[in-house]
């Protein structure tokens, strides 16, 4: 636990209906509507990870402007593994979900004063950040609704919502390497850290297996009705 990373971010499944992936958007043509799930879903991945850095500079820890990681510019966040070909071999294999991850943002706990205080408030800040955006996309949608806007204003607010919505929960899940592990690490007796955030390795092989399981479903399900109501 010298030193730490995270992996974190963009994780959207097709199967979520904010995003109604693969269905025509009344008044948004096709491509428009797949343009804004895409610019939507990688402004939210970089907010969330900026933030992570944002935090860590905060407390101590300047490694992430080190290596130029505090950008919006969505380059140096790039993986070509998790941010292109795993979500790209789904998309074209039809499968029901989309998973990907940005490159993590380097963090050296060994900064902080408090090294698991200081890593559970910088992992939060990242769902943080991203219900940040739900409210800035939530009044963007009542805006365009009542003010008449054209309707892919609306549905790029609804699919923002949605996204960020799903990121920031999805993260809390307590499954190393998500955020919401390193929270409860700050809670658990030292002697158990270790091995709790052993199962790293393991991590995603147990997030696809849930996701292909359905495991996950009433998350989505969740998500979809916190959404309908905060939109309506």
């Amino acid at each position: 636990m010298r030193r730490s990373s995270f992996i974190i971010g963009g994780i959207a499944a097709t199967a979520l209906a904010t995003l109604a992936a693969g269905q025509a958007i009344p008044g948004v043509p096709t491509p428009l509507a797949w343009a804004i799930r895409i610019i939507t879903l990688i402004s939210a991945i970089i907010i969330h990870e900026v933030a992570h850095g944002l935090v860590a500079e905060r407390l101590g820890d300047p490694t992430a402007r080190s290596m130029g990681r505090l950008t919006l510019n969505p380059i140096p966040h790039i993986d070509l593994f998790g941010s292109i070909i795993i979500p790209g071999f789904l998309l074209i294999t039809g499968q029901p979900f989309v998973i990907g991850w940005a490159k993590p943002v380097p963090v050296d706990i060994r900064r902080f004063e408090d090294p698991i205080k200081g890593w559970a408030i910088t992992a939060i800040a990242g769902p943080l950040s991203n219900f940040a955006q739900v409210i800035v996309y939530v009044l963007l949608f009542r805006f365009a609704a009542t003010a008449g806007l054209p309707a892919w204003v609306e549905f790029l607010a609804f699919s923002g919502a949605g996204i960020n919505l799903f990121l920031g929960i999805f993260n809390l899940i307590p499954i190393p390497p998500l955020d919401g592990s390193r929270i409860v690490a700050a809670f658990m007796p030292f002697e158990l850290v270790r091995q709790y955030l052993s199962i790293e390795r393991f991590g995603f092989i147990i997030i696809f297996g849930f996701l292909w399981l359905g495991v996950l479903d009433p998350l989505f399900n969740l998500v979809w009705r916190l959404l309908l109501a905060l939109l309506f």
